[in-house]
C-alpha cells in the first residue's frame, strides 16, 4: 500500500480550471528521472478530476494501478488523494476530511482562488503524507481490523500446527513396540475423549 500524493485544490464557480493552492508527493518509489514527470502527471490528473467531477461529491477513479480519492466540496474546495490500488478507500477518505477541515481552519477562504502554493502559507501536508503511508498506524479502525486479522492467522497457524503434531503423535503411538496393547488402548480411549494425553 503507498500513498504518492495529497493535493489541496479551489474549483470556483466562474473559473474553469481548479486553482491547485498546495500539493505533497512521495515519489521514492519511481526512478529519480521519472518523477518530475509522474509529479506533472498527477498534478494534472488531480486537476481534471476536480474539474470534471460535481461539486459536494466524492469520487475514487482507477486509472491502471491507482486510484485517485476526491471529495469537493460545495463550496468548492477540494482535496485529491493519489494512492496505489491497494490502498484503503475509507482510510484515504478519513485523510481528505482530516485536510479540509485543517486547511479551513487555517487558511482564509478569501486565498483560495487567488493564492498560488508558494503562497500559500501551509504545511500540514508532509507531516499527513508520511503519517498515512501505513493506513494501520494512521487510522484506529484499520489497525484493530489489522490486529484481529492477524489473530486469525496466528489461530489458524496454531490449529494447523497442533493437527499436524496430533497426526505424528499417533503414528509415534501406532508404531511404537514399547507401549502394551493395553497403554496403546487406553491412548486411543484418552483420545476419544480428549480428556488425557493432551501434552503429548
Amino acid at each position: 500500500m503507498k500513498l504518492f500524493s495529497i493535493s489541496v485544490l479551489f474549483k470556483g464557480a466562474t473559473s474553469s480550471k481548479p486553482n491547485l493552492l498546495k500539493a505533497a508527493y512521495d515519489l521514492s518509489s519511481f526512478s529519480f528521472f521519472q518523477r518530475s514527470s509522474v509529479q506533472e502527471f498527477m498534478a494534472f490528473t488531480c486537476s481534471l478530476i476536480v474539474e470534471r467531477s460535481a461539486s459536494g461529491s466524492r469520487s475514487s477513479v482507477k486509472e491502471k494501478d491507482y486510484m485517485c480519492h476526491t471529495y469537493i466540496r460545495d463550496d468548492g474546495l477540494s482535496v485529491v488523494v493519489v494512492a496505489d490500488s491497494e490502498y484503503p478507500q475509507r482510510v484515504a477518505f478519513s485523510l481528505i476530511d482530516k485536510v479540509l477541515d485543517e486547511f479551513t481552519r487555517l487558511i482564509d477562504s478569501s486565498f483560495w482562488g487567488t493564492r498560488s502554493p508558494d503562497t500559500i502559507h501551509y504545511t500540514g501536508l508532509d507531516p499527513y503524507l508520511a503519517k498515512y503511508q501505513n493506513p494501520r498506524e494512521a487510522d484506529a479502525l484499520t489497525k484493530v481490523q489489522a490486529e484481529v486479522e492477524e489473530t486469525k492467522v496466528i489461530l489458524h497457524n496454531t490449529m494447523e500446527s497442533l493437527l499436524q503434531r496430533g497426526e505424528k503423535l499417533d503414528d509415534l503411538v501406532a508404531r511404537s513396540e514399547q507401549l502394551g496393547d493395553t497403554s496403546k488402548a487406553f491412548y486411543k480411549t484418552a483420545r476419544k475423549h480428549n480428556s488425557c494425553c493432551k501434552m503429548m
